[in-house]
């Protein structure tokens, strides 16, 4: 816990700018509220799910979270020169390619709905395949690049760096838990979890129902393993060399329009996780620590949904 206290403190007293934090917080202020306000992210960009242009509304999405972030850096800084800088353009057009892949990504469900797929199957098979496609969506494509492009001597963005000591993330977990508890009692919290539904897959294949709840919370995991390699692993680790700790504040921004379908308390909690875990990644080099965490908090969502409905 004391490494993670002096990554925090050591960061935020060379890189803490009133203004600039506060030009940050406006944009996501805005941001933020205008989505919430108009559903934008669902209503909008969802609603060209299945059609191809919706891979052109998330590189448009999320590029401006990056790219308007990396400005409002760049006037603070008065670092002009990252706009002339190739290697900023190949590695963050990069990412924003590899989000709008994954965000725009539908043709799992032409598998599995239009496809003569047995029906009764077709639910279930989908929601695993929506976290397994990050597969193909994050971690091909991100490994290709890190092989052809980048080498980078810390290893895969992170993912393949030395583990460090996971116990203070576990004492962060059980802080978390209260928190997490708590908010397992807020009415929309069982609209959204646990994100395992009974489709009746279970009865089809003649399994208990934990071996079918099992596979979907281990394929639901992965996807939030190829979360943190691509915003902590590339985003902060893989940007490093050309941002420094101003890799920082873009990335969390990003990362908060990712969180935009989600509840507006789990879009607020991810802007300051996501700095954290930004901070974390910048000063470790690896991100085991942000899968811990990430992996601890999702699975407890998970359980303590599952005891609500128990309850219920």
């Amino acid at each position: 816990m004391k490494k993670i206290l002096h990554y925090l403190t050591t960061h935020i007293k060379a890189d803490f700018n009133s203004f600039l934090y506060a030009a940050i917080a406006g944009l996501l202020v805005i941001t933020i509220t205008f989505n919430y306000i108009y559903d934008f992210e669902d209503s909008v960009i969802d609603a060209y799910y299945g059609e191809e242009i919706r891979f052109v509304w998330y590189f448009l999405f999320y590029s401006f979270a990056y790219y308007a972030s990396v400005l409002i850096v760049v006037l603070f800084k008065r670092n002009k020169e990252i706009f002339s800088n190739k290697l900023f353009w190949i590695f963050s057009l990069t990412a924003m390619l590899i989000l709008a892949f994954d965000g725009g990504f539908h043709y799992h469900y032409t598998y599995t709905h239009e496809a003569g797929f047995p029906a009764v199957l077709s639910d279930y098979v989908f929601r695993c395949l929506s976290n397994l496609n990050s597969l193909l969506t994050i971690f091909l494509p991100l490994f290709l690049f890190y092989k052809l492009k980048d080498r980078q001597p810390t290893g895969f963005y992170g993912l393949s760096a030395k583990a460090s000591d996971l116990k203070p993330y576990a004492w962060m977990l059980l802080i978390m838990l209260p928190l997490i508890a708590w908010a397992s009692f807020q009415p929309d919290f069982l609209d959204n979890y646990p994100s395992y539904k009974d489709t009746e897959a279970d009865e089809y294949l003649g399994v208990p129902q934990w071996i079918t709840a099992l596979f979907f919370e281990l394929a639901y995991g992965l996807d939030f393993v190829a979360t943190e390699l691509l915003f902590r692993g590339f985003l902060v680790i893989g940007m490093v060399h050309i941002l420094g700790k101003d890799a920082i504040l873009p990335m969390v921004v990003t990362y908060a329009f990712l969180h935009f379908g989600k509840p507006l308390g789990e879009t607020i909690g991810s802007v300051f996780g996501g700095y954290i875990l930004g901070i974390v990644a910048l000063y470790s080099r690896n991100i085991w620590g942000g899968v811990a965490i990430h992996l601890g908090v999702a699975w407890l969502m998970e359980l303590t949904a599952f005891m609500q409905l128990l309850r219920q």
